[in-house]
């Protein structure tokens, strides 16, 4: 008796098995939602539109994008770790979500490590050093000497509190050995108006919101955050090898799934955004967003989040950026 019910059972897990691998092979079953944590428009919206037509187009179901704005990408990311893990809703999660929130909000209504399931990195949005066009210093070399003879006097713009934009300006603060007051707008459009006035001198702006004031004049670019040159922008050099050796920052994207989500399809969905973002048609479609390629697996993604929430943490730390 005791043999015939242990082959039941485990007739039964095979059954099982076979069930769920048959659900994933089979995957999508159904339309998938796509959370996006940022208004209709945007770069990330367009972003999220764009990976969310390709998946549609390849697994032959529909892709749907859901902007969930508010809350510094909170809401968005919330809803995404309490959907359920079968692959049927997954969010385009950038760096604030998964590796700034963490380090500058007291309390989260998620966990970055136990609440979703990485899915790869698709692309990261390309930073500058801007000076109002009339300010003296025209390349990073004299903008870094005038802003320690000016003994923290002088102040820089961001789009927010411990944004991106406020982030990598305190990391360069910190390798030039300057001081500089910060002051917090809402949003990048506010904080390149007063660039443009000249009532604040400079700032690290998302490219995306400063070309149009880079090509007419109003704003000068002096160097990309990335640690590599921007091929949009080719003459344009890198704070690493424009004075600053080692400084590198970039805001990132990166699709994510609720954590239990199966292997399998967690597999399946980088393999298809992957092999889209290595097209040089993408990448040439990217850069119009002033956005640049990456990628990588799961797993690699695991290792990124973890290392860039230690290297801003440390920053936020050495700049008394206290979490809210």
């Amino acid at each position: 008796m005791r043999t015939l019910l242990v082959a039941l059972a485990w007739s039964l897990a095979a059954l099982v098995a076979a069930g769920a691998q048959s659900n994933v092979d089979d995957y999508p079953q159904r339309p998938v939602t796509f959370l996006c944590p940022f208004p209709p428009g945007g770069s990330t919206d367009v972003l999220t539109r764009i990976l969310a037509q390709e998946l549609q187009d390849k697994l032959k179901r529909p892709f749907i994008v859901e902007n969930r704005p508010g809350a510094g990408t909170l809401v968005a990311a919330q809803a995404a770790a309490r959907a359920a893990p079968d692959g049927y809703t997954i969010l385009l999660a950038p760096i604030t979500t998964l590796a700034t929130a963490p380090i500058v909000h007291k309390s989260l209504p998620y966990d970055v490590t136990k609440d979703f399931a990485p899915v790869g990195l698709v692309g990261s949005a390309q930073f500058a050093l801007v000076v109002n066009a009339a300010l003296g210093p025209k390349t990073l070399p004299e903008l870094i000497a005038y802003m320690k003879s000016r003994d923290g006097k002088l102040s820089y713009a961001s789009a927010g509190n411990a944004t991106p934009h406020h982030m990598f300006m305190e990391l360069f603060l910190k390798m030039i050995g300057a001081k500089a007051q910060h002051v917090p707008y809402r949003g990048s459009a506010a904080a390149l108006t007063d660039i443009m006035a000249g009532t604040v001198p400079f700032m690290m702006v998302d490219l995306g919101a400063a070309m149009p004031a880079i090509n007419d004049g109003k704003v000068k670019a002096l160097a990309v955050t990335s640690p590599t040159r921007i091929k949009a922008w080719p003459d344009l050099p890198t704070i690493a090898e424009a004075g600053v050796p080692g400084y590198s920052g970039f805001a990132w994207f990166s699709v994510v799934a609720p954590a239990g989500t199966p292997p399998p399809i967690i597999d399946k969905l980088n393999s298809v955004i992957m092999t889209f973002i290595d097209r040089p048609d993408t990448q040439a479609r990217l850069s119009t967003l002033a956005i640049s390629p990456l990628t990588s697996t799961p797993d690699e993604l695991t290792r990124f989040i973890a290392a860039e929430t230690a290297k801003w943490a440390q920053v936020a730390k050495d700049a008394g950026i206290q979490p809210e």
